[in-house]
């Protein structure tokens, strides 16, 4: 029973994901979402890029200091570690708060845009009332490594 039970909530779970693929898959808001994940892949990418470019480390370079003070390589891969490490954050952080909004039955996560540049959150877009408006900002301060929310939603009645 139980593995019927399970079986009718994966088929009910997977045709619900068709539905509203098909259904969503055009939509504006859908595409935005898309190009802000896209985004937050360059972004890393290029991030992670300039700070390698900053190091100046040649070939030649690296052999002289790992001769004198076989330091240079941990040091290297340290400092770029964390750069990475700063880069993905943000990015960490906006996915975590895009999946609250997604299984917050009040919030539309299409609807409510957000951006996380050093840990500063900023929400914009449209949310149904001001109460909302306020489950948002919590939602996103509840997050780990958010240590600041800036809202620009405004209020927007849901249409039926």
């Amino acid at each position: 029973m139980k593995t019927f039970i399970v079986l009718l909530v994966g088929v009910t779970l997977g045709a619900a994901a068709v539905w509203f693929y098909s259904n969503y898959r055009d939509d504006p808001r859908m595409k935005s979402a898309e190009q802000k994940v896209e985004n937050a892949a360059k972004n890393t990418r290029d991030a992670t890029q300039e700070k390698l470019r900053d190091l100046h480390l040649t070939s030649d370079d690296i052999k002289d200091e790992l001769a004198r003070t076989g330091q240079v390589v941990r040091r290297g891969a340290r400092s770029a570690g964390q750069t990475i490490a700063d880069a993905t954050a943000d990015a960490r952080i906006t996915t975590a708060i895009k999946g609250k909004l997604v299984a917050s039955r009040d919030l539309s996560a299409l609807s409510i845009s957000v951006n996380t540049t050093a840990g500063v959150v900023t929400l914009s877009g449209y949310a149904s009332s001001i109460e909302n408006i306020s489950k948002a900002i919590q939602l996103a301060m509840e997050t780990d490594g958010v240590t600041k929310v800036i809202s620009t939603l405004q209020v927007k009645p849901k249409t039926k």
